[in-house]
């Protein structure tokens, strides 16, 4: 199994070194693993043909999966995936495999919003797929009536493969004897559901906030929420506001790396050293640039990086 393991992260991981690390299974009851890092739509994004997308096209760089996470709780041999991206089937033998579970369906899924990297990866559960059982999947009430309401998605909650699970902000839910779950519900383009992040809990804390807009519009002080926990798994959609030539870069209300990183500078070293930035569209240097990583490690803070674990 260990051989395999070593097999499958040297598969997985790109050519970026930011990119390049063991995978290491934490000795602990509780874990979690990243199986993502990008903007909805991966890396490479369709159609791009800048210098580090072609990279990818040639056949010299390993694509990178949309933003997810899992938690695996060894004590009742169970796993929970947060996020079902267009990535799902990859990410779900991932999980599967490190786990070293019996079974290919997660025990649940939770869904922060009905945006493309965040959901659809729920047709893969479906009767052209896998035609699973009544996976649970966790969903505020906009995006549990969106699921009900609209086809496709609609067809996997006719035919059972799903079973949906009713959350509400700020309400706790325990998903094992020693995990919980809260959302919270952030600002953010809300056309067919609300948005949420999560606090994740066990013996240590997680905060999952992979999509919102700007941190001042939320009426929660993002500083004193990163105090509370002990990883902050935090929206970097975009590194600066000229990122993308030529648009208008308020049509992309996430902050900004560098927003963020100025808004941090007062924490502590050991608060900054729990942000975890992730979510990174095609074009943020993080996910290419070895000089915007390093920017980013020496003001104090981490940049996610798939098949990364953390004991919790």
């Amino acid at each position: 199994m260990r051989r395999y393991l070593l097999l499958l992260t040297l598969a997985l991981l790109g050519c970026n070194p930011s990119e390049k690390q063991d995978l290491k299974i934490p000795d602990a009851d509780t874990y979690l693993i990243i199986l993502g890092v990008a903007q909805d739509a991966g890396y490479p994004q369709a159609g791009c043909t800048k210098e580090h997308c072609m990279r990818h096209w040639r056949g010299e760089e390993e694509a990178r999966f949309a933003t997810s996470i899992a938690v695996i709780d060894k004590k009742t041999n169970t796993k929970w995936l947060f996020e079902a991206t267009p990535d799902f089937k990859e990410q779900l033998h991932i999980l599967k495999t490190v786990s070293d579970s019996k079974t290919n369906t997660p025990d649940g899924i939770f869904l922060t919003h009905a945006h493309m990297g965040h959901y659809t990866g729920l047709m893969h559960v479906g009767h052209e797929s896998m035609g699973a059982t009544n996976i649970p999947v966790y969903t505020m009430p906009r995006m549990q009536e969106y699921l009900s309401s609209n086809g496709p998605w609609s067809q996997l909650v006719n035919y059972s493969n799903i079973s949906l699970k009713s959350l509400i902000a700020d309400s706790t839910i325990s998903i094992t004897e020693d995990i919980s779950v809260t959302p919270l519900q952030v600002p953010h383009r809300d056309e067919y559901s609300e948005t949420v992040g999560y606090i994740i809990e066990a013996e240590k804390k997680v905060l999952f906030i992979p999509d919102i807009n700007k941190w001042e519009i939320w009426e929660t002080d993002i500083r004193e929420l990163i105090k509370e926990v002990d990883y902050a798994f935090l929206d970097a959609t975009f590194y600066d506001q000229n990122e993308i030539p030529n648009r208008d870069m308020s049509e992309f209300p996430h902050p900004f790396v560098v927003e963020s990183m100025d808004l941090f500078k007062e924490l502590s070293d050991e608060d900054k050293s729990k942000v975890h930035f992730i979510h990174f569209n095609h074009s943020n240097p993080l996910i290419f640039d070895e000089s915007a990583y390093q920017e980013v490690k020496n003001a104090g803070y981490n940049v996610a990086r798939r098949m990364q674990t953390f004991a919790l």
